[in-house]
């Protein structure tokens, strides 16, 4: 080769350098990306009525959980799972313990029940309407606040100073009107009669029975074994770290900011059902985003006992899925754990769980 056409190839080089340097990678699109930031209002609403299946039954109201152990889950859940992503659950508080561990971009609260949309729509105006901590308990049990709660406040020190203080009905009643100038004024969310009723049907039991509240007071499954609403927001993991939504103002605000941005959605769905569950499905795949987790309780037991745990398994494998998505299970504790414990959690890959549903159960 000459030196003349050793100039000139080292020249064409140079122009393939420098036109590839000028070349934009291509952007990296992420779950977080594709999810709303906000729902609008009435798409919020009409989630809520396109993805619920007809309302069911259960034996008891499922006012809150009364799995007092699930936050032993949440240190390994975290490593297992990735944030920015689409939850799944089901029941009524414990959610949004999992939701501002696994900070996901938005949670989509499944239970068999109207009940339960109604008691997450009560919760959604107590969170918005709730300036810190203190305010949304004090709210909750329709107690007037106690003077030196701040920021600071554990959350024992939040239900140990409002045990001392007694309900009173106009506060009651005030909460309960400002909740619903929150969802139909604020909102301008179309509620029914009767989804009104169930409002006020739920706050009315926080109110009566206060922070000693215990699952299902209005039912066949109450009793003294279960943990109290105060017991529960104190509950830790097994290395003693408080992460309940209670614990700080910080993890609050997570979940507060989700509920002001209309970002937790409740609906009414079975899990064996037809529709709710592969409608969250196509509501993720239709976004390019990936189910983080789904928190279970303890509803596969109901379904095998119905014959009908296939059906939820298929629904499930209809799902957006990876390796890191996680089921949460609450797997019933016989014999010396004794009737406090009662369930403990147990993590599974989703993937591999779905990967057989020609089985009768997990």
């Amino acid at each position: 080769m000459t030196a003349r056409q050793r100039h000139i190839l080292a020249g064409l080089v140079l122009a393939v350098v420098v036109g590839l340097s000028g070349l934009r990678r291509p952007s990296v699109v992420t779950a977080a990306d594709t999810l709303p930031e906000r729902i609008p209002d009435a798409e919020f609403r009409q989630l809520i009525a396109d993805m619920s299946e007809s309302n069911g039954t259960f034996r008891s109201n499922n006012l809150l959980s009364n799995e007092i152990s699930f936050q032993h889950a949440l240190p390994r859940l975290v490593q297992m799972t990735r944030p920015g992503r689409v939850y799944l659950g089901v029941g009524p508080e414990q959610n949004f313990t999992y939701v501002a561990a696994l900070r996901p971009a938005v949670a989509f609260i499944v239970d068999l029940r109207q009940g339960n949309v109604d008691l997450h729509l009560m919760y959604k105006a107590l969170f918005e309407i709730s300036a810190d901590r203190a305010e949304f308990v004090s709210r909750l049990f329709s107690r007037p606040r106690p003077a030196g709660l701040d920021a600071r406040s554990s959350v024992g020190e939040i239900f140990g100073a409002l045990a001392n203080v007694r309900p009173t009905e106009s506060f009651y009643t005030q909460n309960l009107s400002d909740m619903r100038n929150q969802l139909l004024n604020r909102h301008g969310l179309a509620l029914s009669d009767a989804e009104l009723s169930g409002i006020e049907f739920v706050y009315r039991a926080f109110f009566t029975l206060g922070p000693t509240i215990r699952y299902s007071p209005i039912g066949l499954a109450g009793g003294t074994t279960q943990p109290t609403y105060a017991e529960l927001m104190a509950a830790t993991d097994e290395g003693g770290n408080a992460r309940g939504f209670l614990s700080s103002e910080a993890v609050f605000g997570f979940v507060k900011g989700l509920q002001s941005r209309n970002l937790v959605v409740p609906i009414v769905g079975n899990f064996a059902g037809p529709k709710a569950i592969r409608a969250v499905g196509r509501y993720a795949k239709d976004r390019g985003a990936t189910v983080s987790a789904f928190y279970l309780s303890n509803v596969e037991e109901y379904l095998v006992q119905d014959g009908v745990w296939r059906d939820f398994c298929a629904n499930v494998a209809t799902l957006p899925l990876d390796d890191a998505s996680t089921l949460i299970r609450s797997v019933r504790i016989d014999g010396p754990a004794g009737p406090r414990t009662g369930f403990v959690p147990q993590l599974k890959g989703m993937v591999e769980a779905v990967s057989s549903c020609d089985r009768s159960g997990p």
